[in-house]
């Protein structure tokens, strides 16, 4: 089953790849974004949920790691953006898989510490983008939800980092998971930057425009008669 299922996680990655490039420059908001940004959520699902089973059965806790986590961050980012907030149940499930994934990262970058291993700066990340996520859970669950600007970046942020997930571990992997064609290495960092440099600049323009909207509010106040 798991080289039948090889080729499934594969193909996958590369359909996730295609859809979330193509999210990722097109106008957000726009039919092209939601159509790529659907058929990307999709793919990875399928992705990340394969790589799981796969280093299940294979014993390598990265790769579980790095597959509990697309997932966790595909899956809530895709629900930031609803207009209703997901049910409470939801929340509370995605807080402890996203509690569990990041202390099982933590243990897992300590015990390859120990050993020397150079897997161990990642796990730390990944625990650590596990937790932020998990305390924005917290935060939304206890609120009640959150502004609709503010679920964009949201949004935002856990696609991107998810989409960054998956293009180090393609092309930053083993060497067989590229095709011949695409062995560029001096261009491999390109892609794989490409959602992290495109996140923090919606990032940086969406509070840029609310720092604007907060000064246009507070000149109106103070030019309002008393």
């Amino acid at each position: 089953m798991s080289a039948a299922l090889l080729p499934l996680h594969i193909s996958a990655a590369v359909l996730a790849l295609a859809g979330g490039y193509v999210a990722l420059f097109s106008a957000k908001g726009a039919p092209l974004h939601r159509r790529a940004g659907t058929f990307f959520v999709y793919a990875m699902v399928v992705m990340s949920l394969s790589a799981a089973y796969l280093a299940v059965v294979t014993s390598v806790t990265t790769s579980l790691i790095a597959g509990l986590l697309t997932f966790y961050f595909v899956m809530t980012g895709m629900l930031t953006v609803r207009r209703d907030p997901p049910p409470s149940s939801i929340q509370v499930a995605g807080v402890a898989v996203a509690l569990s994934v990041g202390v099982l990262a933590f243990r897992a970058g300590a015990e390859m510490i120990s050993r020397g291993r150079p897997e161990a700066a990642p796990m730390f990340i990944f625990g650590g983008m596990a937790l932020l996520g998990a305390s924005g859970d917290v935060r939304m669950l206890r609120g009640g939800g959150i502004d609709s600007r503010r679920r964009i970046e949201w949004h935002l942020w856990r696609m991107c980092f998810a989409m960054w997930v998956a293009a180090a571990s393609f092309f930053w992997g083993p060497p067989n998971r590229v095709p011949e064609w695409m062995r560029y290495p001096l261009l491999f960092p390109i892609p794989v930057l490409a959602p992290i440099a495109v996140m923090f600049y919606w990032q940086w323009k969406m509070r840029a425009k609310r720092g604007v909207a907060l000064t246009t509010r507070t000149d109106q106040a103070m030019k309002a008669p008393i």
